[in-house]
């Protein structure tokens, strides 16, 4: 008899093969429905690119799933079979999957994309249970337990939000398919050895959707022949949002904060686009080039060497969380400090806020540099002789 891991083992390299098979053809069709981007003033490619990658994913993931995983897992828990566990799933993604090539095609309005996510995101709610219904407050905070309309609000509030996060970052070849595979390889790790009351199914689909996004990515490397598109950067970010959501609910403290730092790119880089654009008077959904990405190429890095800074951020943000796991409380609250202090220095040095706003390297240049201290008391100085001078 086969062992169930060397079964998986094939389920997995079986469903990157459909991938790479699967992205080619995927590729031909886009050209032929008009899922093309062409060169504008915020797009990085120079020639028009056949996009809908995530077509090639989602079907790698669908038939993973439901025609190599599904015949292999005879053990029933208590939530049912795990095609009953992943049909859902594969439906809310369908409704995704549809959305993002509508705008790979036809550039949907912002409303029209949300309302495909809202959807997607309220079949998870009634058809699973992967819920927002109770939260472990982190560091020996307390165990907080929604009622249901609360729980239904954060449950898709964070689904929509992490869906647009990844899709927020998807803006130079290979970024999104590789910062996915990190986060979800990180999250798969995380679900099976440190979850309490773990779900083997989350880790089982989590690796499948790995392999998928794994098949694609060749293709999608600088330089690449094929865009994930909206169809992908969507139906990627959504599977995110779904799966993370077993770990906040989870008891232990940790859990509650790692999916967070696994997913520390596309959320830091959407709260920093908030606030930065808020600062300047923007709307908060209108398009600039100031996202991590740009900021990185207007340094002067190349369009690769761009994209592998931003994989080895998000591995440091997949490392962290992995460190929390087997941390004392003393040590795991350093550890976020750490984190959030080299995110905010990061941020300030390339520039992300906007020009200007940088108020911890200011404290630092005040702190190690004599000079600007002795201006910066100069000008305080003269500033209160001209107020004294104003009063006479």
């Amino acid at each position: 008899m086969i062992p169930f891991a060397l079964k998986y083992i094939i389920v997995v390299v079986s469903t990157m093969i459909v991938s790479i098979i699967a992205t080619p053809l995927v590729r031909f069709l886009a050209f032929r429905i008009g899922a093309v981007d062409n060169p504008n003033a915020r797009r990085i490619n120079k020639v028009p690119m056949p996009t809908a990658g995530g077509l090639a994913i989602f079907t790698a993931f669908v038939l993973g799933t439901t025609c190599f995983l599904a015949p292999i897992v005879t053990h029933v828990q208590p939530r049912g079979t795990y095609l009953e566990y992943i049909l859902p799933v594969i439906i809310a993604g369908g409704i995704i999957i549809a959305t993002g090539l509508l705008d790979d095609i036809k550039e949907l309005r912002p409303l029209p994309k949300l309302l495909g996510i809202l959807l997607a995101a309220m079949i998870i709610w009634f058809f699973t249970d992967f819920h927002f219904d109770n939260f472990k407050i982190p560091f020996g905070g307390p165990m907080l337990h929604f009622p249901n309309w609360l729980a239904f609000a954060l449950t898709i509030l964070w689904i929509v939000a992490i869906t647009n996060a990844v899709n927020l970052i998807d803006g130079l070849d290979g970024l999104v398919s590789g910062v996915s595979i990190i986060s979800l390889t990180t999250m798969g790790i995380v679900s099976y050895f440190f979850l309490h009351d773990s779900n083997i199914y989350l880790t089982l689909t989590v690796f499948v959707l790995v392999a998928a996004i794994a098949g694609f990515l060749p293709y999608n490397y600088n330089p690449a022949i094929i865009f994930v598109g909206d169809t992908g950067a969507l139906f990627i970010g959504f599977m995110i949002g779904v799966l993370s959501l077993q770990g906040l609910k989870n008891s232990t403290a940790v859990a509650v904060v790692t999916p967070m730092i696994i997913l520390g790119v596309p959320i830091t880089d959407t709260v920093v686009a908030i606030i930065r654009r808020t600062l300047s008077g923007q709307k908060i959904y209108e398009a600039d080039r100031m996202h991590l990405h740009h900021r990185l190429l207007s340094l002067g890095l190349t369009h690769r060497g761009t994209v592998l800074v931003i994989y080895a951020i998000s591995f440091i943000f997949s490392l962290t969380s992995l460190l929390l796991n087997v941390s004392s409380r003393i040590g795991g609250v350093l550890l976020m400090i750490a984190l959030l202090l080299g995110v905010e220095i990061l941020s300030e040095m390339i520039g992300i806020f906007g020009e200007n706003r940088t108020p911890i390297l200011n404290l630092l240049r005040f702190i190690g540099n004599s000079d600007v201290r002795q201006e910066y008391l100069a000008k305080k100085r003269a500033k209160k002789d001209e107020r004294q001078e104003a009063d006479k």
